[in-house]
């Protein structure tokens, strides 16, 4: 299984006046063009999906729409990427769908965690996803735990070099 991590674009500061809660915020102009821009790097990778699966929050929900609709794919939410989110519940779902290759987009720290139990077994080893950031890890068989390995981790910019 391929498994690709993308992190969400620039958002709307904390504390911006109309956003009260954290996830309303949505991305601003800067952060749409660059995940449009990122997205047209995954489209000239010619990356596929069988399976999208997104924060509900706006600035990831935001992201997750924008690269589906560059590659003509569809979005499922789950909460189980939402901020503090349960891994072990989120590799389940993953699991149910039985994708070969699966897009998770989301938020920080909760990314780098994942990635780092998945390919270490532990959730502290020191990954960090910029914004607009996205890895690529395979698996034989996903589980909680050691059992991936980390092919790439490219920032926003290496990304938006490959269009």
């Amino acid at each position: 299984m391929e498994i690709y991590i993308l992190r969400h674009g620039i958002a709307v500061d904390r504390g911006t006046p109309g956003y009260k809660k954290d996830g309303d915020r949505p991305l601003t102009e800067d952060g749409i063009e660059k995940i449009r821009q990122v997205a047209e790097a995954m489209l000239a990778m010619e990356l596929k999906f069988d399976l999208i699966l997104s924060s509900p929050y706006v600035r990831a929900a935001e992201t997750a729409k924008i690269v589906a609709g560059e590659l003509d794919e569809e979005v499922t939410f789950t909460n189980f990427l939402l901020p503090e989110g349960n891994p072990l519940e989120l590799i389940r779902e993953i699991n149910d769908n039985k994708p070969q290759s699966v897009l998770l987009v989301g938020h920080e720290p909760d990314l780098s965690r994942l990635i780092s139990l998945l390919i270490s077994g532990d959730s502290e080893a020191a990954i960090e996803l910029k914004k607009g950031g996205l890895s690529k890890l395979t698996a034989e068989k996903l589980m909680f735990g050691q059992c991936a390995t980390l092919h790439w981790l490219l920032t926003p910019k290496q990304l938006r070099s490959l269009r």
